[in-house]
């Protein structure tokens, strides 16, 4: 943006009836992450420094959404159209001067360096008053179409519904992205009509108004696929389809190993590292950060983790939100992990559950072992000590620790602190009474053939 200030003016007032969902809209998750903080995120990437968003049907959800974040909302009270919409910021921008930019929160692609290219057109030396955003689709369906010379320079926008054939068969199409300088967008917003086929205020009429005044606007065109709008569950799908192959690419370029990369599911903020083997079907929530040669067996499930250099993780793992494995950790088939940390060289190699532990390192933990950390009412802490032994089918009882080269006995229900060293065995003493087992099959058999 140079010297130019940056404000980015987000629509998200329509009703989404194609979505066909209590949710808004610009809230259904693309890669974990709402298509509207996907966008938000780009502005900022952009050097948005202010950023409104235009709120309507559902706005509570909106306004939700994006508290917290360096975001201001707008009414738009009644859906007039794109014109009135982006109207509606006016007073939220009223002491901005710089150039604003007019997206749609249902276009979770559009990147930072193509947010630059088109503000930094409006300070190139033949000065227009308005860039546009433009794109050839492979099919142009019902977009407005952009009419312009191989300069860019445009010579009319025309929304579908009012143009002629032959204006319908130019393949350049509005993504209604649009920049202008503030001191120029409100008086063309205001001066807008709706004398059109919906009797709306269509933003693309500024584009209009600009060159009846004798000012230039420009078309900047940039890839299909960034200006991707959602409007339905099959087009999130497609979204999510072709994130996911961009991440999947990125993730092999940089030094992982994806064994069937369509079976692999990468969340917004996914972080792998180097010589990473990842099996087939693993799949990513957020927050999950991957060092170096680290292997993720197939069937695995990680969200809010972190697995340090040398870890193995599954198949059938589930490692959920504070899940932390330190370097060399292990943990084997059909093992969940949720706020626990699982020591360097520490193994849990299956059918445990570690919640709410710390466990030291080297230890080893047993099949079937279970940290028993909830009373129904609250949640308790297990300490597990270094190299301690934990034998199968053994239950933590906590809050409870187990100290430093323990040893837990398999088949245990441990309540009370293990000392370092110790071995606690907790079982009930096994009786043997000799022959019962026969006499019980022989009256049982006898009662059959009676038909008792």
């Amino acid at each position: 943006m140079g010297e130019q200030a940056l404000a980015a003016i987000i629509l998200a007032a329509g009703q989404g009836t194609r979505m066909k969902s209590d949710l808004h809209k610009v809230l259904h998750p693309v890669a974990g992450l709402p298509m509207l903080h996907h966008l938000l995120e780009s502005l900022s990437a952009a050097g948005a420094a202010r950023q409104v968003v235009v709120v309507g049907a559902r706005r509570e959800q909106v306004e939700a959404s994006v508290a917290g974040r360096s975001v201001q909302t707008a009414h738009q009270a009644e859906q007039l159209g794109t014109a009135h919409a982006a109207l509606q910021a006016k007073d939220a921008l009223a002491d901005f001067d710089g150039v604003a930019i007019v997206c749609f929160g249902d276009t979770p692609f559009l990147r930072p360096d193509t947010i630059s290219r088109l503000t930094d057109r409006l300070s190139a030396p033949d000065a227009p008053r308005v860039a546009v955003l433009g794109f050839v689709p492979d099919d142009a369906k019902a977009y407005g179409r952009i009419i312009a010379d191989e300069q860019g320079s445009i010579a009319k926008m025309v929304e579908f519904k009012d143009a002629s054939e032959t204006e319908r068969a130019v393949k350049l199409c509005n993504s209604g992205v649009t920049a202008v300088r503030t001191a120029d967008l409100w008086p063309l917003l205001e001066r807008v009509g709706n004398d059109n086929a919906a009797g709306e205020y269509y933003l693309p009429d500024i584009v209009m108004l600009a060159l009846a005044d004798g000012d230039r606007a420009v078309v900047v065109e940039t890839d299909p696929d960034e200006l991707i709008g959602i409007n339905s569950r099959a087009e999130l799908a497609e979204a999510e389809a072709i994130w996911q192959a961009r991440r999947r690419a990125q993730a092999m370029a940089d030094g992982a190993s994806l064994i069937a990369p369509d079976t692999v599911w990468f969340a917004h903020d996914t972080v792998v590292g180097r010589d990473v083997v990842i099996e087939p079907n693993v799949v990513f929530g957020p927050g999950v950060t991957i060092a170096d040669n680290v292997v993720i067996h197939a069937f695995s499930h990680l969200e809010g983790a972190t697995i340090a250099s040398g870890c193995s993780v599954g198949p059938f793992a589930r490692l959920r939100p504070g899940a932390e494995m330190q370097e060399g950790a292990k943990v084997g088939n059909f093992v969940e992990m949720k706020k626990a940390v699982l020591g360097p060289g520490a193994k849990a190699s299956h059918l445990t559950y570690l919640g709410d532990a710390t466990v030291g390192a080297n230890a080893n933990i047993g099949a079937g072992t279970i940290t028993c950390n909830y009373d129904g009412y609250f949640k308790y802490q297990t300490v597990i000590g270094e190299n301690a032994f934990i034998g199968s089918n053994s239950a933590l009882i906590a809050p409870v620790k187990i100290g430093r080269d323990a040893i837990v006995a398999a088949g245990s229900a441990v309540s009370r602190d293990v000392a370092d060293g110790e071995l606690r065995m907790v079982r009930a003493e096994q009786l043997v009474k000799p022959g019962w087992a026969d006499r019980f099959h022989d009256a049982m058999r006898r009662k059959k053939r009676e038909g008792k």
